[in-house]
Parts: C-alpha cells; sequence; structure tokens
C-alpha cells in the first residue's frame, strides 16, 4: 500500500501528516483506527490525518495542537513524500 504524507518537525515537536479520504475522519471511529493503524509506520511520532473537500479546503484530524498548527500551513509548504507501507 502507499500513502503521501510528510513527517515535520516545528517547534521541537515531530509528526507525521497522512492524507486520507474526507470520510475516514468524518467518522472519529475510522480516523482512530487508521490512526492506530499508521503507528507502526511511524514510530514515537504523533499522528494526524489530512483530507480535502471538494474545493481543496483541508482538514486535520489527530492531536489537537498539531491539527490547530497544521491550519496554518499552506499546503504547498507541507514536504509531501510518497511512503510505502505494508
Amino acid at each position: 500500500m502507499r500513502l503521501q504524507g510528510a513527517v515535520i518537525k516545528e517547534q521541537g515537536v515531530t509528526f507525521a501528516v497522512v492524507i486520507v479520504k474526507r470520510h475516514v475522519i468524518d467518522n472519529t471511529i475510522d480516523a482512530n483506527q487508521m490512526i492506530a493503524a499508521l503507528r507502526p509506520f511511524f514510530p514515537g511520532l504523533p499522528v494526524v490525518l489530512m483530507a480535502q473537500d471538494h474545493r481543496g479546503v483541508p482538514t486535520y484530524y489527530g492531536r489537537h495542537d498539531i491539527s490547530q498548527f497544521m491550519a496554518n500551513v499552506p499546503l504547498d509548504c507541507v514536504p509531501w513524500a510518497e511512503y510505502s507501507v505494508g
């Protein structure tokens, strides 16, 4: 499986952001299960999920402080990469 994401270090905190489909973050059970499933691929890092609506506006789900921070970061400033998992 391949996923799009980024590992970011900001203000002394390193975390992962992973792009998912909107329906994943619209359901807290699915979102929490996805974060749990992704943790082994980003050991020791908090994982935040990101999905875009039909206009491309991002929404973040995960640790509150990181989600709020990411909401103010332009998507083109995020160092997106493709990861192979599984």
